[in-house]
């Protein structure tokens, strides 16, 4: 196959709403792909709003305009809510599960109990791609804007607090926001 084919291909599936995953393409709901649509006036241009419960992650361009990104979030209870700001991006982050998340899903995360193995970044850490690390008042949340082995879990809350994002999606909006960003989540 040659490079631009791939290519081409690779850009009708996004646009289509097909999205490639590691060990199949999973139908992406034509509202959670990226779009341009109209936003709350309120929001200055560079600030992220995220809107848990319509599974939306909003980057506003200019007053009255966004970006809009479908996103999959916490499930009842992990959810993270208030202001941040990004203060570390990463590429091929690596990750290991807060002790919180260890206690309370032992079998999943058995293999971090009782030592400190970090997982490496790549295709099979739970952060995908790329992630925007959350921090409130200089110190880390612990809660990330970041991509997902399991594409599937868009449009869903069933993290363990974090926003997650298609990794193609996580990419671009890795490259449009700086550090110092101010995120959101209402």
């Amino acid at each position: 196959m040659k490079r631009r084919h791939m290519i081409a291909g690779g850009l009708g599936a996004l646009g289509s709403g097909l999205v490639p995953g590691l060990a199949r393409a999973v139908e992406l709901p034509p509202k959670f792909t990226p779009q341009e649509v109209t936003f709350d006036p309120a929001y200055e241009a560079g600030r992220l709003v995220v809107l848990p419960r319509a599974h939306f992650l909003y980057l506003v361009t200019e007053p009255g305009r966004a970006r809009r990104y479908g996103v999959g979030v916490g499930r009842a209870g992990l959810e993270f809510s208030g202001t941040a700001t990004i203060a570390v991006k990463k590429k091929w982050p690596t990750w290991r599960p807060t002790d919180e998340m260890i206690e309370r899903e032992p079998q999943t995360y058995a293999r971090f109990k009782g030592n400190d193995y970090v997982q490496p970044g790549g295709p099979e850490n739970p952060l995908g791609s790329r992630a925007l690390y959350l921090f409130q008042n200089g110190r880390d949340t612990y809660y990330r804007i970041h991509g997902t082995n399991q594409p599937a879990s868009v449009g869903r809350s069933v993290s363990n607090g974090c926003i997650r994002m298609i990794d193609a999606h996580v990419k671009d909006l890795y490259e449009r926001v700086p550090i110092g960003t101010v995120v959101t989540v209402l």
